[in-house]
């Protein structure tokens, strides 16, 4: 296998997931500095369970995380040493504006993250930054009630040019939100939205997906006034969904979980409303408020590419009796696929709906697109001897890029691949540092205890590889074992 010349491997972090530090530097708190890990955390991040500091009782992952605030050169240098073209990672918006409404940024934040492009630059690893991943301003969401509010767009505005005008000259790609259909399904993770009793909740997110649409378009339009050659995408948590059957419900129902994510894309890669979008919000009585100019600002200002994760596929029906099989592994339920395996978080394991998911993407919007997101969650072991063997991980992306691949061969216009937790980080889903993801580990663990020393994993030397053979060599050889 070859890939193009200029293919951009690396990894994925995010700020919230990996930086801790969570009141240095000046920065404020973040929505998700409220998200504890253990049972009430699914409500949280529903935003059916609101809190507006950190509470007694719980404990915040995400508070210490793996501190790479402290130790960012040092996880930058195995990177480096896997060979590394690119780092896909965030900035914090509480860092940056500590309150969210202020008129001057916090220039310690400021600072703190062109440390961190220098010394990627340093390397050699472009920077993929996206501008807000899960990551609200408390302040925004106690007094304005985060995106439901309209002033939230000027906030954003406000940020997206402070960092564009500091960062444009060392970050070419950009992506404005990460994840942005998660706002349908974790309300609270992904735009920081709390619900009163008696809410139509429905109307509030389409409402504030609106805002966020607005803002996108926004953060593109600054972006390329600063900058002409800046790159600026959006980000999507994709994965096909299969009808069950060939039984034409199962494959409308399909269709219809589908369009419930393209919604986003489409409007910030074809710069309008769908029809099916209309449809369903007249059905539904729910009528987007939106200001003059709006209409404009997002047919003109449109991205330049999709990033998206992958992780599985998903799978639909519309039988009662199928629908009692559902797996509860992942944020979108989905029927157990019968011909698949799953991880031992329940993940539907789908190599080859990779490729089918990004030729859908291409064949919709015919732009290029960059895998910013794919990986496998497991426990690692570390032997007596120090080594973790986690061939179950080299044997999940190897079969990814192999198909990865096959999308290129079929006219996917494919910008890089930036694998997720390239280090050991917090969970997003589960709050738990004992789900991995890494190529390197990282010495701590759920009870707190753990030195935060770094181990490289088995894995390690095996990306090294492929990406020194620009994925020619993805085999697992004996030598590595």
């Amino acid at each position: 296998m070859q890939f193009p010349n200029n293919f951009l491997w690396g990894g994925a972090i995010a700020a919230n997931q990996t930086e801790g530090a969570y009141v240095e530097g000046g920065k404020g708190l973040a929505s998700v500095d409220l998200i504890p890990s253990g049972p009430t955390r699914r409500a949280v991040m529903l935003g059916e369970l609101p809190s507006y500091e950190p509470l007694e009782n719980q404990t915040y992952p995400s508070h210490e995380a793996i501190d790479f605030y402290h130790r960012y050169k040092e996880d930058i240098a195995l990177f480096a040493e896997m060979g590394f073209k690119a780092l896909r990672l965030s900035i914090s918006w509480a860092r940056i504006f500590p309150k969210g409404d202020e008129l001057e940024p916090n220039e310690e934040g400021l600072q703190f993250y062109d440390d961190v492009f220098d010394e990627l630059l340093k390397h050699g690893i472009e920077p993929v930054v996206t501008m807000a991943h899960f990551d609200v301003p408390v302040h925004l969401i106690q007094s304005y009630g985060s995106w439901r509010n309209r002033k939230m767009v000027t906030f954003f505005e406000r940020y997206a040019e402070t960092i564009l005008n500091r960062y444009h000259h060392k970050v070419r790609y950009w992506m404005t939100f990460n994840e942005i259909n998660m706002l349908f399904h974790l309300p609270y993770m992904g735009a920081g939205l709390v619900f009163q009793e008696g809410e139509n909740k429905r109307y509030i997110q389409y409402q504030a997906a609106h805002h966020q649409l607005v803002a996108s378009a926004a953060a593109v339009k600054i972006g390329h006034t600063i900058n002409p050659d800046l790159q600026i995408g959006c980000m999507l948590a994709a994965a096909m969904t299969y009808p069950y059957t060939c039984n034409p419900d199962d494959v409308e129902k399909a269709m219809e979980r589908d369009r419930e994510n393209f919604f986003f894309i489409d409007v910030q890669a074809r710069g309008a409303y769908p029809g099916y979008a209309l449809r369903q919000l007249k059905e539904a009585g729910i009528e987007i408020v939106m200001e003059p100019g709006d209409r404009e600002l997002l047919r003109e200002h449109t991205v330049d590419y999709i990033g998206f994760s992958y992780y599985s596929s998903r799978c639909i029906s519309t039988d009662p009796d199928v629908l009692n099989k559902m797996t509860a592994g992942n944020v979108f339920p989905t029927v157990k696929n019968p011909y698949l395996q799953q991880s031992e978080w329940g993940w539907t394991i789908d190599p080859k709906g990779l490729r089918l998911t990004a030729n859908q993407l291409y064949d919709r919007y015919q732009l290029p697109l960059f895998i910013v997101e794919n990986g496998l969650g497991a426990f690692d072991q570390v032997e007596t001897d120090g080594q973790i063997h986690d061939d179950y991980r080299i044997s999940y992306l190897k079969d990814h890029i192999r198909e990865m691949h096959e999308a290129i061969q079929d006219g996917v216009e494919l910008i890089g691949y930036t694998s997720w937790g390239c280090i050991d980080l917090v969970s997003a889903s589960t709050g738990e540092y004992a789900k991995r993801y890494g190529y390197i580990y990282v010495d701590y663990h759920d009870d707190g205890s753990g030195t935060m020393e770094r181990r490289k994993k088995e894995s390690f030397d095996w990306y090294k590889q492929v990406i020194a053979s620009n994925g020619a060599n993805v085999k697992y050889e004996a030598s590595l074992k």
